[in-house]
């Protein structure tokens, strides 16, 4: 298996050349390093050899690694019914620079593309409809960012009083918890709150 993986892997670099940084061949499964400027032929040249033949797209992602200059992944999952092979792409791309949108050449990436602006504020250029898909129109930031706060910053909330949808600053109703990771079994070394009688 591993042994056709690499062929397809050489035979798709050597096709698309300049287009592709390289590939690699890890627990069976075939992942191709492209440049972001090139990801629309790379795609288009995957769908249509036939060779190749990767007409199904399955999903497009993003990856965090905010250490890095680039410090987004994007990361699509093509399969081929005919071969009965998957493929992963990965390109790189930071905050500021959008790469192109490849929903001319797979429609239904355009969901997918939208989750990963949403999320991670990846920017893809010429989509039809970049816009927010899961969280709220006024929301403040990308969640899965890294830096981005656990407990966020705005929260929403219904006012009966106003009659509306009010946005405040998150405030925490209480401290953080202290988890002591014993069992429930055997019970703990210190008198929890409540159980002052239990244990005369």
């Amino acid at each position: 298996m591993d042994n056709a993986l690499s062929e397809l892997g050489e035979y798709i670099a050597l096709k698309l050349g300049e287009a592709v940084d390289g590939f690699n061949v890890a627990y069976g499964e075939l992942t191709l390093d492209a440049k972001p400027d090139a990801i629309v032929n790379v795609m288009r040249v995957l769908r249509d050899d036939p060779r190749c033949q990767f007409v199904c797209f399955i999903d497009a992602c993003g990856v965090d690694y905010p250490d890095r200059a680039q410090r987004f992944d994007i990361v699509y999952h093509l399969l081929s019914p005919t071969q009965n092979t998957r493929i992963r792409v990965r390109i790189v791309t930071d905050e500021m620079t959008p790469v192109p949108s490849i929903c001319g050449v797979f429609s239904g990436a355009d969901w997918f593309e939208r989750e990963a602006y949403d999320l991670y504020g990846i920017l893809f250029s010429g989509h039809p409809d970049l816009r927010r898909i899961l969280t709220d129109y006024g929301f403040d930031g990308h969640p899965l960012r890294k830096d981005f706060p656990l407990t966020g910053f705005v929260e929403v909330r219904y006012d009966n009083e106003r009659q509306r949808v009010v946005y405040e600053p998150v405030q925490l109703a209480q401290e953080f918890r202290n988890f002591d990771y014993l069992s429930p079994w055997e019970g703990t070394d210190y008198v929890l709150p409540g159980d002052e009688k239990a244990k005369q």
